[in-house]
């Protein structure tokens, strides 16, 4: 007996092509509302029957329009003996259709339909009740459809569809992975305006999340991993009480998955959460727990995720990396908190766990280098380098004595790197700045704007330059050139908005600066870029100097600005008097506020002690203070107009009445020895300051403080 056939392919595509025709052709010749229902019934069975491509898509828009639809989604009768939900129902279907264009999907009239979307998809229905259910899978197209143009994520979090997405997965009614789905996705896309808005929905969610991870034991706990990412709120929220409840949730479910032995794709979504929670949080979410548990917790993350870097990253062929970039790219974010806590004086590390860790992060970032001299010169633009750059930047700004050779070889491109980024941010300098949170398996990992690699290369940079090989190197790569064009762009910035995060690279740029005038001088001299250098300091420092809150920064220009004006004295650079003179009075301003006497408690006796507004900054300062005191005394014998300007300040009387004043045991040696360099330099170069010493009895402090060589200058019978 013959068996019936199927039809071919084609000839189903056929027929139904030719059904769709027909419903369109009684669809424009309806006359009255009841033929239009008769014949939009027909078109959206054609709608469900195949595919729709976008050119018929548009056909059935146009032969629709909204104007039909929407009547159908808001009328309240039904025709006799058809379900209730009829003609909400074939409005839905509609608009699923038209919501998978995406200029239709971006409509107002799309957008004005969000409410009565949230309505459908937090309807009661049971497993069987398929018109129901069909009804709320066509608001979850319509929901994705709008969520994936522009303006959508904006308007679902404006027109309330959040609360309902999390009602829904929280009861676990009827579409609840879509909503689960659909939820990820707008975190992702607009999680900020989610958590500014629905925070007590997403609040409730993510505790359910936290708790579903911590005791799931099947499959569902790896799925999670995946889905947690997009959860976590914007920092600081999660150190909340109900955040810190979240975070040891978290931590437990992770620490299962780590200590187990498990696949690769099991492990891998584990890196990626702790990734993003050691990102935002630091050590905060592993401290949730107890502090042994937390150190060894740590101490196995950074262990696991170390291997798996040099697994990926030491093979020969650089496309196996390539493939697994976003994994590694969660790997250095845990890396890189634990370069941080072995680093801290006050860690939950113990001795023994650092040690270890330094010598398997040491390895790790071995493998980064060999990475990117592999193939570093050849991916400029891949994000991926820019994350690797940053976290060997890290390591280096902590260890400079470990594989000298390899960092001295990777040096070139370091730099030509950090220049390539920096002139290809040029163009994004006019645009509003954002600090960018990091996303699920972002590989800008924590990028301040695009391009700006150096500013995690400054403190490597601060050390380096202080050594000779690694600071020909960089002489030689122009690295002094680009320093100051990216200081320049530093200050600017700073200048705009003076709480912005640019004051601490600005500090550390001064300390690469301050590097090099020490030990290359005759670099100083000769390079067109230090002379512009000497010019922003010059014209800075009265103004920052009047700004308080700013006291580390000032400190830096002031000592970088004296450093090199001994150097550069008889240059052009300080040519402009006025300028110069404005300089130095700042400088002296700032030298001299430093100390003041106080009274001892317990004892009548007045002690010296640094000044209530330098002593929350002095641990950072000190340093840079007597450097600048230093140096300012060099300044003294080539500039002959600077003993004047010190007069005038009356500096010297308030060195001497200070000496004068409080007990010299309470003076240090230290101490002592930068205000005898101010003192005797004085009295060297000017008659004027030599008596104006004497008369201030100069010579009896100078014998009580065993100040020498003051003392020898200010005798009568060994003229000065």
């Amino acid at each position: 007996m013959a068996s019936s056939a199927e039809p071919a392919p084609d000839a189903q595509e056929s027929a139904r092509s030719l059904t769709l025709e027909r419903c369109l052709e009684v669809l424009r010749d309806a006359k009255n509302d009841s033929e239009q229902f008769a014949a939009l019934l027909l078109v959206t069975k054609a709608v469900r029957a195949s595919d729709v491509d976008a050119k018929t898509r548009r056909r059935i828009f146009n032969a629709v329009g909204f104007t039909f639809p929407n009547r159908l989604l808001v009328s309240q009768e039904t025709p006799a003996g058809c379900s209730e939900h009829i003609y909400r129902a074939l409005g839905l279907t509609l608009l699923a259709c038209f919501c998978t264009d995406p200029d239709l999907a971006g409509h107002p009239q799309v957008f004005n339909k969000i409410q009565i979307l949230n309505e459908t998809i937090v309807s009661d229905c049971e497993v069987n009740n398929l018109p129901l259910s069909s009804m709320i899978d066509d608001a979850y197209q319509c929901l994705n459809g709008v969520l994936a143009t522009s303006k959508g994520p904006t308007q679902l979090v404006r027109n309330g569809t959040l609360p309902c997405l999390s009602k829904v997965y929280l009861h676990h009614s009827y579409g609840w992975h879509q909503a689960m789905d659909l939820l990820a996705r707008l975190l992702t896309t607009a999680g900020d305006k989610c958590w500014k808005k629905c925070k007590s929905d997403l609040v409730k969610v993510l505790s359910r999340l936290s708790k579903d991870f911590q005791k799931a034991e099947d499959a569902s706990k790896f799925k999670l991993c995946e889905i947690l990412p997009r959860f976590l709120p914007p920092s600081p929220l999660l150190m909340e009480s109900w955040g810190v409840e979240c975070l040891k949730s978290i931590y437990q479910g992770l620490a299962s998955i780590l200590s187990s032995k498990l696949s690769e794709s099991q492990r891998n979504p584990a890196f990626q959460l702790a990734g993003c929670l050691a990102n935002d949080y630091n050590a905060d979410w592993i401290l949730a727990e107890s502090r042994v548990k937390g150190s060894k917790f740590l101490a196995l993350l950074v262990n696991l995720t170390c291997v798996e870097v040099r697994l990926s990253l030491e093979e020969p062929d650089p496309s196996y990396a390539d493939s697994r970039q976003e994994l590694i790219t969660a790997c250095y974010a845990a890396m890189e908190l634990g370069l941080q806590e072995c680093t801290r004086e006050e860690t939950l590390l113990m001795e023994a766990q650092k040690l270890q860790l330094i010598a398997i992060l040491q390895e790790a970032c071995g493998a980064i280098m060999y990475y990117l001299n592999q193939v570093g010169w050849q991916r400029m633009e891949d994000p991926f380098t820019f994350a690797s750059v940053r976290l060997l930047s890290a390591w280096l700004a902590e260890e400079t004595s470990a594989l000298k050779q390899e960092v001295c070889e990777l040096l070139p491109f370091l730099i030509q790197y950090a220049r390539t980024r920096f002139k290809l941010g040029a163009a994004c300098r006019d645009l509003p700045r954002q600090v960018a949170k990091l996303a699920l398996c972002s590989s800008t990992w924590g990028s301040l704007w695009p391009g700006d690699a150096l500013r995690f290369l400054l403190p490597a940079l601060c050390h380096l330059t202080a050594e000779e090989r690694p600071r020909r190197i960089l002489i030689a790569e122009g690295a002094p050139a680009l320093l100051f064009e990216y200081f320049q762009h530093l200050w600017d910035m700073f200048a705009l908005d003076e709480q912005s995060s640019e004051e601490v690279s600005l500090q550390t740029a001064c300390g690469i600066f301050l590097n090099l005038v020490v030990t290359a001088p005759d670099l100083i001299r000769q390079e067109l870029c230090f002379s512009s250098l000497m010019t922003l300091l010059l014209t800075s420092l009265p103004t920052l100097l009047q700004k308080k809150e700013h006291l580390v920064l000032t400190a830096n220009v002031a000592t970088l600005g004296l450093m090199m004006a001994r150097l550069l004295s008889n240059s052009q650079d300080l040519g402009d008097a006025a300028v110069v003179k404005a300089f130095f009075r700042a400088a002296i301003l700032f030298l001299r506020q430093a100390h003041v006497s106080e009274m001892n408690r317990g004892s009548e006796k007045l002690t010296i002690a640094v000044s209530g507004s330098y002593k929350a900054a002095w641990g950072d300062i000190s340093e840079l203070w007597f450097l600048g005191m230093q140096a300012f005394a060099s300044c003294v014998p080539l500039l002959t107009w600077l003993p004047q300007e010190v007069l005038e300040s009356r500096w010297i009387q308030d060195i001497l009445e200070l000496l004068g004043s409080v007990s010299p045991a309470s003076v240090d040696l230290e101490l002592v020895s930068a205000f005898q360099g101010i003192l005797k330099e004085q009295a060297e170069k000017s008659p004027a300051c030599k008596e104006l010493i004497l008369s201030q009895g100069g010579a009896e402090k100078s014998n009580l403080y065993g100040m020498a060589a003051l003392e020898q200058c200010l005798s009568e019978d060994k003229p000065c």
